[in-house]
């Protein structure tokens, strides 16, 4: 989905949905204008959109049809076009095959875990996974761990290409058998008993070495004695080093960074798991697709779509609005998913739906980009055909409230609970909701506001948003 030089023309065909055009007309409520003025954004800044969800009327507009950065708000767009496109109910199967025989509980061959994109396989489903191998009679492993991740097909990324933080979670890239996010805890607790500071890992790969240098160092916990640097010095991620030194009067301290490669994090989890539950296992690593010849033994399905929707929407979860675009991209046009095909797969499903995207720059579909771009109205268009979907109830529900939880927990707490349900975004320069607010008359509106500007995302920008929500509760 790129953005093509007849961007306005697009733009003016969404206003077909609506019953009244105002697009051309900028209507700023007073107390949105103070915003604005208080947070010292320049208005040519700032998008936003305000229309009635079922006439489609606008109530409020500023600069609608300008291309913007939507950062996480365009997981709307993801979130919609998956649900839309495979229903609720679908899932994602992680395979282990038999690549020998199976006999007395011994494997004398190679276990081979072929990932299918599962886009929520946290620890706890990986150890039920580990569990369900147990329950089918495997017990001994004589041959290698093969990892068949062929089922997306990805160009390699620099992941320190965003901000240069390549180790936070945010950044994790996509993988077919992407195991826990690729994330590993790091709980540090000064013992003064045994005159050190302990690290436990959760989980603990074994593929993981942990060089822990902190020195327990008496005093209060200040100054030198409050400090621990943490690196990770080998270009595989899988080694980290901790220096630096802690108080016993320092409470415990956790770091969660992401670690090793995604197939190598589903190795070295699983070998943990595995022995943790009884099972042996004296062989290595190998990435490779699943030969013919390989045996189906197990297939572990996923959560839901529309349970992985909520926890992508509630938590603005860059790798599994990621993931559910490659899905896309493979369901439509045939496996390996890769990027292309999911952009491509949103631009044909945006058509088919009347919403015309096809202008529109997607990128990896979660908003963590530098590229993304896309207008409110193009956004209010998605959400008001998400509401009147028939998949509304899921959709509508995936969203954080205001007051209450997600990325809205700490946010527009006076609001009535439940009367606004936000999809929130932030990067440095942007700030951003798309959503639903239930105005004072009782009707509903989708209201989108998105601010670019050098002072937004870091809170600024948020005043303005807050204030075209007030505005609707109370004013319609």
């Amino acid at each position: 989905m790129r953005r093509t030089p007849n961007a306005g023309l697009a733009a003016c065909s969404l206003l077909a949905l609506f019953a009244r055009c105002a697009l051309g007309t900028p209507n700023v409520p007073a107390p949105v204008a103070q915003a604005i003025a208080a947070e010292r954004i320049a208005p040519a800044g700032v998008s936003y959109v305000v229309l009635d969800v079922d006439s489609g009327q606008i109530a409020a507009t500023l600069n609608s049809g300008t291309p913007r950065s939507p950062a996480s708000t365009v997981k709307v767009v993801t979130t919609f076009a998956a649900l839309d496109s495979l229903g609720p109910a679908y899932t994602w199967h992680t395979q282990a095959l038999l690549g020998g025989v199976l006999e007395d509980g011994a494997l004398q061959g190679d276990l081979i875990l072929k990932g299918g994109g599962d886009p929520y396989m946290t620890l706890e489903r990986w150890w039920s996974f580990v569990q369900a191998l147990r329950a089918k009679g495997l017990r001994t492993l004589r041959g290698d761990i093969v990892i068949d991740d062929t089922a997306f097909a990805l160009v390699p990324e620099d992941p320190a290409a965003f901000d240069g933080r390549p180790h936070q979670a945010y950044n994790a890239e996509p993988s077919a058998l992407m195991v826990n996010f690729q994330s590993v805890e790091f709980r540090l607790t000064p013992n003064p008993t045994g005159r050190r500071v302990d690290i436990a890992a959760t989980p603990a790969p074994v593929n993981l070495a942990i060089d822990n240098r902190i020195a327990l160092m008496a005093g209060p916990c200040s100054g030198r004695a409050a400090r621990v640097a943490f690196e990770v010095p080998s270009a595989e991620w899988d080694r980290v080093e901790f220096t630096g030194s802690l108080s016993p009067q320092c409470a415990a301290r956790s770091i969660t960074r992401v670690l090793l490669s995604a197939p190598s994090y589903a190795f070295g989890t699983f070998v943990q798991l595995w022995r943790e539950a009884g099972g042996t296992f004296d062989g290595t690593l190998r990435v490779a697709a699943a030969p013919p010849t390989a045996v189906p033994f197990l297939s572990f399905d996923s959560v839901t779509l529309a349970e992985a929707v909520r926890l992508t929407n509630k938590y603005s979860n860059n790798l599994m609005a990621r993931h559910l675009l490659l899905t896309l991209g493979a369901e439509r046009f045939g496996a390996p998913a890769t990027v292309d095909k999911g952009i491509r797969a949103i631009s044909a499903w945006s058509q088919e739906r009347g919403l015309a995207l096809s202008d529109v720059e997607i990128d990896n579909g979660s908003g963590l980009s530098h590229t993304t771009h896309i207008s409110v109205l193009e956004l209010a268009a998605v959400l008001r055909a998400a509401y009147h979907s028939r998949y509304a109830p899921e959709f509508v529900a995936s969203l954080p409230l205001a007051g209450v939880d997600g990325t809205m927990r700490s946010r527009l707490q006076s609001s009535q609970p439940g009367s606004a349900r936000l999809k929130t975004g932030h990067l440095d320069g942007v700030s951003g909701i798309a959503g639903y607010v239930t105005g004072g008359s009782g009707k509903v509106y989708v209201v989108v506001s998105l601010v670019n500007d050098a002072r937004a995302g870091a809170g600024t920008g948020d005043g303005v948003h807050n204030a075209l929500v007030d505005w609707t509760q109370v004013a319609l």
